[in-house]
């Protein structure tokens, strides 16, 4: 073979490996991602961070607020035919119950849900929790019982010294209601059964968290995390999580039906379920919805947390009823 064959040859080979290429750079994400979430501001910085490094050529915007606020500049955005969101990472599934319900999500056939917790997205593949956050019982370290299930709350030793979050106020606390009293071995009768024992519904787990830590109150209904940081923290508390089950709220992701950059949603979506992602969530200190990453440094060693079964489209369905009956109950 002459030196000029053998050029040609390494010309070939080289052009035929960037043309091999090229379909897979033309293919990377890039361009603009507009992200609408309630995560807290520091778990959104961190997101979007390690999307970006994940994704170097994609451009992040966000709108940060309250799952509320969120769910009502999306609403508003709709009804002026304008949706400014590509993807959403917001507190509760039941919220995007209601934007499947109403066509607004991409359904993502291809997502990498294996390894993930049952029951933590949606069937359809419209959207995907990306952590577990459940709720359980706190105690003070004085209280002179250690509840082990909901029922609990419901004994005479317990009068008067029960706090909770109320389901007027927080998302995941409505959804822990109409998970609840769907069942026959809790219902109604359980809430029915706090009322008489003086429960208070206050606005939300902070309120709760306080009630506790300071002896206020003995028993309080609060989230895993706030509980156990707490305790990490020195606090004079300790959580539960209920035989029955514990109800729990799961962050999820989706794509918006009408986003203007499908392949960066769908690279966001990809990452949140991703190992490193899931990851991600373990780092910021909570549960993620792969068990298979790991646990958080505040779980106990060894806890297995029987989470709790809820039907979401039902909990759609029901909530403003239950809420509706829980207001006339507490008067709150």
């Amino acid at each position: 073979m002459t030196t000029q064959t053998r050029r040609n040859v390494l010309a070939a080979a080289a052009l035929g490996a960037l043309l091999a290429t090229a379909p897979a750079l033309a293919q990377a994400p890039s361009g603009k991602l507009v992200l609408y979430t309630s995560q807290p501001e520091k778990d959104a910085a961190q997101t979007t961070a390690a999307f970006k490094k994940a994704y170097p050529n994609v451009e992040v915007e966000i709108f940060r607020s309250g799952t509320t606020e969120v769910m009502g500049k999306l609403a508003a955005e709709i009804s002026a035919g304008q949706p400014g969101a590509d993807v959403l990472l917001i507190a509760d599934a039941a919220s995007m119950e209601i934007l499947k319900g109403q066509n607004q999500l991409l359904a993502y056939p291809g997502a990498k849900t294996e390894g993930l917790q049952e029951g933590s997205f949606d069937k359809d593949k419209t959207y995907f929790g990306s952590k577990l956050i459940t709720t359980g019982i706190a105690y003070n370290t004085a209280a002179k019982e250690k509840p082990t299930s909901w029922t609990d709350l419901d004994k005479p030793a317990y009068k008067g010294q029960i706090s909770m979050p109320s389901p007027l106020y927080s998302g995941a606390a409505a959804i822990m209601l109409s998970t609840m009293t769907a069942r026959s071995d809790l219902g109604w009768k359980l809430f029915e059964g706090l009322k008489a024992n003086e429960a208070v519904a206050v606005r939300g787990n902070g309120a709760v968290l306080r009630a506790v830590a300071t002896g206020e109150k003995a028993y309080g209904v609060l989230v895993d995390f706030m509980a156990y940081n707490a305790k990490k923290q020195g606090s004079p508390i300790d959580f539960v999580f209920p035989k029955e089950g514990a109800p729990a709220v799961t962050e999820p992701v989706a794509i918006v039906r009408t986003t203007r950059n499908e392949a960066a949603a769908k690279a966001f979506v990809d990452f949140i379920l991703s190992d490193e992602g899931q990851k991600l969530a373990l780092s910021m200190g909570y549960i993620p919805a792969k068990p298979g990453v790991g646990s958080p440094s505040w779980l106990p060693e060894g806890t297995r947390i029987n989470v709790m079964p809820s039907d979401i489209a039902a909990v759609v369905k029901a909530t403003e009823a239950d809420k509706a009956r829980f207001a006339t109950l507490f008067g709150n």
